[in-house]
């Protein structure tokens, strides 16, 4: 158990930044290095974008840093349209930030969005049948799947109506078709514990699939049963109830303490 409270990590607020935004830098950049720590990276692109409670304004990654390179100190804070708020001297991948900007003006309900080309869920995304929950935790997707065809590069802004049209009003996933993932939640906790669960399920989708081609029988749960487990997911009944949801986020950071000592600190 890591020597440092939970709690500390987000002790280190600098003069000038308020306790909202200051606990979702560090939140942000724990995702950032979650998902390198899990090779679902794709070099320096792709993002992972979150809002600072109580106000338009998004965090998102300075361009041309790895993944395990994020700290809460040099993420770079946006308005809806990209444009940087403050004097922060990293740059901005506007144009990939094009689904991010669609999704976070359209559904505020929606904290964090992330957006992988991670192996097993890009796969998944080259299928027509797309996801299927075949097990325990793949029914959390149930009817939460929202899937986009694929347009080309997304630098185009009107391609934000169709993106935002295919989320729907109540997924939180959406299988962009021969492209990658995404996958949001009304936290960063929530949106990073919902993409480690997709990409396992995924691999699992992707080993069955094979079994079946050599002949194999492909098991689906009861459709009743998919629905009642998605609603235990929702509910919270999974957990038993528990008041402190997602206990896996304070593993995880607890897991990058071991990794890299004080990467939450302010710099």
């Amino acid at each position: 158990m890591s020597q440092h409270p939970v709690e500390n990590r987000y002790a280190q607020q600098p003069s000038g930044i308020s306790e909202q935004e200051w606990r979702t830098r560090v939140d942000l950049a724990a995702a950032y290095r979650i998902v390198h720590h899990h090779g679902w990276t794709s070099q320096v692109y792709n993002h992972i974008t979150a809002r600072i409670p109580g106000t338009e304004h998004l965090l998102i990654n300075p361009f041309g840093h790895g993944y395990d390179e994020i700290t809460p100190g040099n993420l770079v804070k946006i308005d809806i349209d990209g444009n940087k708020i403050g004097d922060s001297p990293y740059p901005v991948n506007i144009a990939g930030y094009t689904i991010h900007s669609a999704i976070h003006a359209a559904r505020p309900d929606l904290q964090c969005v992330a957006h992988t080309h991670s192996q097993n869920a890009t796969a998944i995304c080259c299928l027509e049948e797309g996801f299927i929950p075949l097990t325990q935790m793949g029914c959390m997707f149930h009817d939460r799947i929202g899937t986009h065809e694929f347009e080309g590069i997304a630098l185009d802004l009107a391609e934000r109506e169709s993106l935002v049209k295919d989320l729907g009003a109540s997924n939180h996933t959406m299988l962009l078709y021969n492209h990658g993932l995404i996958v949001s939640g009304p936290s960063i906790a929530h949106a990073i514990t919902r993409l480690y669960h997709f990409e396992d399920c995924a691999g699992v989708q992707l080993k069955a699939m094979a079994a079946v081609a050599g002949g194999a029988t492909l098991k689906r749960p009861r459709p009743d049963i998919v629905l009642k487990t998605r609603e235990q997911f929702e509910s919270g009944a999974s957990q038993g109830g528990a008041e402190v949801l997602l206990p896996e986020w304070p593993a995880y950071l607890r897991m990058l303490d071991r990794l890299s000592p004080g990467w939450w600190a302010a710099d």
